[in-house]
């Protein structure tokens, strides 16, 4: 099976984060592999993974980092492949912030689409998307996966009727 997503993060102590994304891809039956990489400590191993990636047959690269989060930078830089970064809220970091601004704030021709702060599971949403637009399969599911997101709001609303409230308007 050839992984068709590279999940790499800066650090160990992202992996609890990340995983979030690897669940959605495994809900997906995306094959993917989940790599550390630093674009400070490993930095040739780094270039040498971002830059084989698309050669490997990867079509999407997610890659979470805090503090200074240059990796989703670096590998955007390093690869013709789609990068979706995700800023992790770390222990070294002012609040996300700067991972926020680092991944989001790239210079013009090295795109890196941005999820949230610590939003692993949405970067696994939009990678499967961005494969879905070549595999009518993959495609169904996603629109299933859709679906499912509106009953389950559908259900709450409902849910919302059955309060009672004095100053309540039905």
């Amino acid at each position: 099976m050839t992984p068709l997503v590279g999940i790499v993060m800066g650090s160990a102590s992202d992996l609890p984060l990340m995983k979030e994304a690897a669940a959605v891809l495994e809900s997906f039956e995306i094959p993917f592999e989940i790599n550390v990489y630093s674009a400070h400590r490993t930095p040739a191993k780094t270039l040498e993974y971002a830059s084989q990636a698309a050669g490997r047959g990867l079509k999407v690269m997610i890659a979470g980092a805090g503090g200074a989060a240059h990796l989703p930078g670096v590998i955007a830089a390093l690869t013709p492949l789609p990068v979706i970064g995700v800023p992790v809220k770390s222990s070294n970091s002012m609040d996300g912030w700067d991972s926020v601004l680092s991944i989001l704030q790239m210079p013009a021709g090295v795109p890196v689409a941005t999820v949230a702060l610590d939003g692993a599971q949405n970067a696994g949403i939009l990678a499967a998307q961005i494969i879905a637009t070549g595999s009518p399969e993959l495609m169904k599911k996603v629109l299933a996966y859709k679906e499912k997101l509106k009953e389950k709001i559908a259900k709450s609303a409902e849910e919302t009727k059955k309060l009672d409230f004095k100053f309540q308007v039905k």
